[in-house]
């Protein structure tokens, strides 16, 4: 097996459904260029019994031949994996017939594995898959104690509508589901380490801001390169490794992948997010249903967050991009892919500034058990949110990004600060942290205190105005088990 990093607790759940002594039906789903296929393949290399992967619409240039392309596809897999004396199928109930006969001849009473891979790009339109696909497992795997059915998609909204929230024939069936997250901060080390691509971890934290912890990203960074040549020769130029990605990206996992992407590009403009109604009023979607699904599978797909701003008691729901690499292409990427050295030649620009200050926030939000970790608070009940109130003709507006409200009385106001060097507090900013801490005062009972907590890259310096400073959180922290 090749080494894979991270996944540990993924490995040990699919072993032990392996070694089961029933039929098992997993549901594996996660974020497009996560690394499922990849943890499934090389979890059970050379003991897969049958594995497909559907078709990817994205390059197909109609619906017409949809249904008979994915069944073709299927066909010749069945053909590859030993099947003999079989037409090809005209319909999904005949193709799934075909794969119990091939099972059948194979049996020789060890555990099966089915890997049916990109399960949603083979449920096309008014195709029949998904009654066929149920009549396979209820009416024949489900029988029988030796099948161990992995399903998998991008599509996370699909899965967890189709097979885990399914209230039909395949209500409960799935015996499993194993979401795969992005890496950690501790994982990309890990990785680069693997793969000799010296980098500290202050470049690793750039790297995670522009791609998000996702490995099939990762994977095209190149030893002897910097940070920025890396992201250059990845996303910039005449003919960048990840070329028309950001496209791609949301046409292969959703049907509506202009919706989303209008959504996506409004949400990139505010940190904070916005609300349904201001979403549907920014984007000409209509305020309704349609609307409701199409960020309901943004969240379960892990590119938007759904939150209550602090001290709203649930009247306002805000939504905010969370997909580092959206936000990247959206702010630089779109509008200068054809700028060989982009990156380079920005290193130190504001507007690069701009966005660290922004992207590193996120990865705060990311790894908020580092955080808490770091505090010294894991087992505290707490609450995570942020804060903006307008200013008006008799107080100044306040914005604060991360909030931990905790159930021992204690608020981290939390300000994140990404710098090249050691943070050093001026009267200016000190001022800022008073407003905002006065300002938060005022909604709070008279029994909660407030500490003021710095999360920077390389800590605060101490003068005149760090005693205000109840806590400070580095990035090494951030790269905490």
């Amino acid at each position: 097996m090749s080494v894979i990093i991270g996944r540990k607790k993924e490995i040990e759940e699919l072993e032990k459904l392996y070694h089961s002594d029933r039929s098992e039906f997993v549901a594996v789903y996660g974020r497009r260029r996560v690394g499922k296929t990849f943890l499934i393949n090389q979890v059970f290399k050379n003991r897969f019994t049958f594995q497909h992967t559907g078709v990817s619409p994205v390059d197909q240039e109609s619906e017409k031949n949809l249904m008979r392309t994915q069944l073709e596809s299927f066909y010749y897999t069945l053909l590859s994996h030993g099947l003999e004396g079989y037409d090809k199928p005209k319909t999904w109930m005949e193709a799934f017939f075909q794969l119990k006969q091939l099972l059948i001849r194979f049996d020789d009473g060890s555990k099966q594995v089915i890997f049916l891979d990109e399960l949603p790009w083979m449920d096309t339109p008014r195709s029949g898959f998904l009654p066929a696909f149920e009549s396979f497992w209820n009416g024949w795997c489900s029988s029988r104690d030796n099948i161990m059915l992995i399903v998998c998609g991008s599509a996370t909204s699909w899965i967890l509508g189709n097979l885990s929230r399914n209230k039909g024939g395949l209500y409960g069936r799935l015996t499993d589901e194993i979401k795969l997250s992005p890496f950690t901060l501790k994982e990309c080390e890990e990785y680069f380490e693997h793969e000799n691509i010296i980098m500290s971890r202050y470049d690793i934290i750039q790297a995670y801001m522009v791609f998000g912890g996702i490995p099939y990203y990762l994977r095209y960074f190149k030893k002897g390169f910097s940070l920025s040549g890396n992201i250059d020769e990845i996303l910039f130029g005449r003919n960048p490794r990840l070329k028309d990605e950001y496209n791609r990206l949301f046409k292969a996992i959703f049907s509506n992948p202009e919706d989303c992407k209008k959504i996506i590009k409004l949400l990139s403009t505010k940190h904070i997010g916005y609300t349904r109604e201001e979403i549907s009023a920014e984007t000409g979607i209509p305020f309704g249903g349609g609307l409701t699904n199409t960020l309901t599978s943004l969240i379960e797909s892990d590119f938007i967050q759904k939150y209550t701003p602090y001290n709203e008691h649930g009247k306002v729901v805000k939504y905010k991009l969370i997909d580092n690499f959206c936000l990247f292409w959206l702010k630089h990427v779109e509008a200068n892919s054809n700028k060989t050295n982009y990156m380079t030649e920005n290193i130190t620009s504001d507007i690069l500034k701009y966005w660290r200050g922004i992207a590193f926030e996120e990865v705060c939000w990311q790894h908020i058990d580092n955080i808490k970790n770091a505090l010294g608070i894991k087992g505290v009940n707490c609450s995570i949110s942020a804060w903006s109130i307008k200013g008006n003709d008799n107080r100044e507006g306040a914005q604060i990004d991360l909030l931990i409200i905790r159930k021992d009385n204690i608020v981290n106001l939390c300000e994140m600060k990404f710098a090249s060097d050691i943070y050093n507090i001026d009267k200016e900013e000190d001022s800022k942290l008073r407003h905002r801490i006065e300002t938060l005062k005022d909604t709070l009972s008279a029994k909660q205190a407030i500490h003021l907590t710095i999360i920077s890259t390389y800590g605060i310096k101490y003068g005149k105005y760090s005693g205000l400073v109840q806590k400070e959180i580095t990035m090494d922290d951030l790269f905490g088990d």
